[in-house]
């Protein structure tokens, strides 16, 4: 097997026809023979390009509407013969079947297709056969074929060419390979999980995730360990699909961060007015309504201003100056927003080492999905939690009953409990979280924590009193006793919301009317491990 191989002939059949006439006139001009296939074909002949159609080569026609076309001997031998075996090369001498050095395929726009909703027989009618079996057939045979199936691969292409007297290596053959399995893989992935969820099949007897590199990090988690990161192909908002303004690439902990981040506050919809959240380490240490967005900033922040130096802050509406300024007043890592207007860009450029990223909108906090984690031997996957209450699911279960504005703070902390890692309990007043309580093995530590946490921050601020008292208390699991209940009044809250559930709520329910709180049950809990 030769290291460098010279490339003869391309067979060029794209769906997406972006740069394929200067990718055309360029093998052209290098003296490459031309095949190719309907549109493709007709794209280039009609800029003076010389194409041979492959129904020349197979002397079949293309039928059954362009679904068979390419699937043919003189086609597929064309791509895996071995030209170092004698007996491959007599085969197709014999059976006039022409040597392909180079494929460029790109597949129909299947993931496209399901992205616009489209209904079950136009979505089964994108889905490509010969391209996928071009592919494969070309990557298995990348000794000596070339296989290009991203248009990004065009100039490295030609440059290789050029490099190599109309010749490609070994070794760019081989990366090629494996780009072209990992689109076919994505492809079938995209595929089979289209049909799972169209035929409502929750557990698939095989499931398959893909993705498409977005960035190699610097590390991991820590510095010893390698990191890549991977967009899935969905339009939703967030940090995969944001645009970065300034500052250094993202982290693997700043991607995940923000996407905690940017998750939260997207539970607040801009019709719910301003939102903040600030994040640390994927827990939120602030998360606040205001009538401004500044307000909403300087709400969350007074939470636990230690945590927030250099933490994520994600805003559900167009950032704007005011705001910029009070954020600029402390080391930020990561702001990310629907929006930032051009005052606000300004005041963010002084600060080098902070990234700001932009977003089409909040993400749909109700939208459906698949989320997924490794184990030792295989992984899990689960819906994504879109669940969600309003005043219509509470169930009243103590003597006293919550004020309306007690409601909306309840409402506010089962919210962000949702995005707390379990054990979690929340402390919010008037609209802002004012202690959070996270991943602790006990939920009495959690509650223990929150309120202490919350006693610095008064003494910080200079109050003379927890900023829990008079507060309304989320467990985002039901207790299990009395006890971490009767934590969370001695801090001094007054209404708590739980799912219920323990086989000792009645002996909760009778501690909290004792303590004379007001406690709602969701029947709907929120893990998050």
């Amino acid at each position: 097997m030769p290291d460098l191989h010279k490339v003869a002939r391309a067979l060029i059949s794209v769906s997406d026809k972006t740069g394929l006439i200067d990718l055309g006139r360029a093998l052209s001009e290098r003296g490459i023979e031309i095949l190719s296939t309907g549109g493709s074909a007709k794209a280039l002949r009609d800029e003076g390009i010389a194409v041979k159609d492959v129904a020349e080569v197979t002397e079949f026609p293309e039928m059954m509407d362009g679904r068979v076309k390419t699937l043919h001997p003189r086609i597929h031998g064309g791509l895996l013969a071995l030209r170092d075996d004698d007996a491959h090369v007599e085969a197709m001498k014999g059976h006039a079947i022409p040597e392909i050095d180079l494929l460029v395929v790109n597949l129909y726009p299947f993931e496209e297709t399901v992205a616009k909703g489209a209904d079950y027989d136009t979505c089964i009618e994108n889905i490509d056969i010969g391209g996928p079996a071009m592919i494969r057939a070309a990557a298995k045979n990348h000794a000596f074929v070339n296989v290009v199936t991203d248009i990004a691969d065009y100039e490295p292409l030609l440059a290789e060419l050029d490099a190599n007297d109309g010749a490609t290596s070994y070794g760019f053959r081989q990366k090629l390979a494996l780009t072209a399995y990992a689109r076919t893989g994505a492809y079938d992935a995209a595929v089979s999980t289209w049909m799972a969820g169209a035929l409502e099949e929750a557990a698939p007897r095989r499931r398959a995730f893909a993705g498409e590199l977005a960035q190699t990090l610097r590390y991991g988690e820590n510095p010893h360990q390698a990191a890549a990161f991977y967009r899935d192909g969905s339009d939703r908002p967030g940090v995969a699909n944001a645009v970065q303004h300034q500052g250094k690439e993202l982290s693997y902990n700043n991607i995940n961060d923000t996407d905690a981040a940017f998750e939260l506050v997207s539970e607040f919809l801009p019709g719910d007015g301003p939102a903040c959240a600030i994040i640390k380490h994927a827990n939120p240490c602030g998360v606040a309504r205001g009538a401004t967005l500044t307000e909403a900033y300087r709400k969350a922040f007074d939470c636990d201003r230690t945590s927030a130096f250099g933490g994520i802050v994600a805003l559900n509406m167009k950032l704007d100056a005011e705001t910029a300024e009070a954020i600029a007043e402390i080391f930020t890592e990561v702001v990310i927003a629907p929006g930032a207007d051009d005052a606000a860009k300004e005041i963010f450029a002084k600060k080098k080492n902070l990234r700001l990223l932009t977003t089409d909108g909040v993400a749909n906090p109700g939208t459906p999905g698949l989320t997924y984690r490794q184990v030792a031997g295989g992984f899990l996957v689960q819906d994504k939690d879109v669940g969600r209450i309003g005043l219509e699911d509470l169930k009243v279960v103590t003597k006293r009953q919550p004020s309306d504005a007690e409601l909306e703070d309840l409402l506010f902390a089962w919210k962000v409990a949702k995005h707390v890692k379990s054990n979690a309990i929340v402390y919010v007043k008037d609209g802002a979280t004012v202690g959070v309580g996270a991943g602790q093995m006990s939920r009495v530590d959690s509650a223990l924590i929150a309120a202490k946490k919350s006693e610095r921050m008064a003494e910080a601020l200079g109050l003379p009193e927890a900023l829990t008292k008079g507060s309304a208390v989320a467990s985002d699991a039901f207790f299990p006793f009395a006890d971490g209940l009767l934590e969370a009044a001695a801090a001094g809250a007054t209404t708590v919301i739980q799912p219920g559930g323990s086989m000792r709520d009645a002996e909760v329910i009778a501690a909290a009317d004792e303590a004379g709180l007001a406690m709602v049950f969701t029947g709907m809990r929120h893990f998050r491990h």
